[in-house]
């Protein structure tokens, strides 16, 4: 029996990123947990424009990270553009597929890349434990079962998604599975929270990686302090630090959503093995 291999992309350009860590984290924490041999190999994307070569992976984690999600002219856009289309490409015309898990920052590229609506910087940056609700296909959605209406997640981006052009979705089977908070007494669009691009992609505006101790760590920045205070006001800042361990709420979501989708990719490839030996 060969290796199940999975490949992490870093997006972080070089900078410390508590997020990468939590993912790096829970893919090793999958690889023991596992029976069979699980091998992990990390690309760093934007910084030493590395990307990894579709036919050596089965498994694919590209990282949030920080910046302008639109192209501004860096050799590794093309190439991550590229790895999106060949991805999707393959799993179109292949009996064995490729699984893609995509957060925050690569959400973002994916979303614009496939012209799905309208990626815009906020009037403010965002940071903090934010509910996330199920669309109605949400409610339906293998990685979120076993989470409540709304869940809690970490949120943490300068840009939103806003404005998702419904007939691109419909031509590429695409669904938007959860939006964020209704709040109808701000004249603002809901943002899209998370995508179902395909059978084997999957998308995420906030981070399902996230763990309190990282969101501690990330809370000691003065930006993200800031950030936090100045949107929803100090009472609230210190509301979620208290909270920051509550089972029900980031830690459920930690559990549920990425290994979820590890070990559902990883049953599918081993099925898809077998079905060719």
């Amino acid at each position: 029996m060969r290796d199940v291999r999975i490949a992490l992309l870093d997006m972080n350009n070089n900078h410390v990123n508590q997020g990468f860590k939590n993912i790096k984290e829970i893919s090793e924490a999958f690889k023991q947990q596992s029976e069979e041999n699980i091998s992990i190999e990390v690309f760093d994307v934007r910084f030493k424009n590395e990307i990894p070569n579709i036919e050596d992976f089965d498994i694919f984690i590209s990282s949030g990270g920080p910046g302008n999600p639109h192209r501004e002219g860096f050799e590794w856009e093309e190439k991550f553009a590229q790895f999106l289309d060949s991805v999707y490409q393959y799993n179109q015309e292949n009996e064995t597929k490729k699984y893609l898990f995509l957060i925050c920052h690569s959400f973002q590229l994916a979303s614009i890349h496939w012209d799905l609506g309208n990626i815009c910087k906020r009037k403010s940056y965002s940071f903090g434990v934010m509910p996330i609700h199920k669309s109605e296909e949400g409610e339906q959605e293998f990685l979120f079962k076993n989470l409540p209406n709304p869940f809690y997640a970490v949120d943490s981006r300068a840009y939103q998604f806003i404005e998702p052009n419904v007939d691109r979705f419909e031509e590429l089977g695409m669904k938007i599975v959860a939006i964020e908070k209704f709040r109808p007494h701000i004249n603002l669009e809901r943002a899209v929270m998370a995508i179902r691009f395909s059978d084997e992609i999957f998308g995420t505006q906030f981070h399902p990686e996230a763990n309190p101790a990282g969101m501690i760590e990330n809370l000691k920045d003065k930006k993200n302090k800031e950030a936090m205070i100045e949107n929803f006001g100090m009472e609230k800042y210190l509301e979620t630090v208290d909270r920051m361990d509550d089972e029900d709420k980031i830690m459920l979501t930690q559990a549920q959503i990425l290994p979820r989708f590890l070990r559902l990719a990883k049953k599918n490839i081993l099925r898809e093995i077998e079905a060719m030996a």
